[in-house]
């Protein structure tokens, strides 16, 4: 984990990058694509929403929440990915799917910097980093 800042433009601008997005995203759709046939499943976005902690209250400390709650929020998240309702989420539905809920996260952040602590693999510090090497790249 690394304590980063970040304001919505940083989000905002990886996301209006299109190699750097797709790049990210594809890269994060093929380590949860557990059996690498080019779909995830249900069980692949469970073990995710898992590892996120959808259910931390704070820091750290997960809510005691019913089972058949939780199984519901796994549910309609999946099915929030899942556009075409086939079952499995293609990297298509992924990809437009993740670019909302960046969105929303700037959306909620604003333009005014935030301190957050980010996961290596979060699209968060990918937008940090890119946002870092920008200069080198004009």
């Amino acid at each position: 984990m690394s304590v980063e800042i970040v304001d919505a433009a940083t989000i905002l601008n990886f996301l209006e990058d299109d190699e750097v997005f797709d790049a990210s995203v594809r890269d994060m759709f093929g380590v949860l694509d557990k059996d690498k046939n080019g779909f995830l499943s249900y069980n692949e976005m469970v073990n995710e929403f898992k590892r996120l902690r959808l259910f931390e209250a704070d820091f750290g400390i997960d809510m005691k929440t019913e089972a058949d709650e939780v199984a519901r929020v796994y549910d309609s998240l999946f099915l929030q990915f899942d556009h075409d309702m086939d079952g499995k989420i293609n990297l298509r539905e992924f990809k437009e799917e993740t670019k909302k809920m960046m969105i929303a996260i700037a959306d909620g952040i604003g333009f005014l910097p935030l301190q957050m602590i980010l996961e290596p693999d979060s699209l968060i510090l990918k937008a940090i980093q890119r946002e870092n090497v920008m200069p080198a790249r004009q």
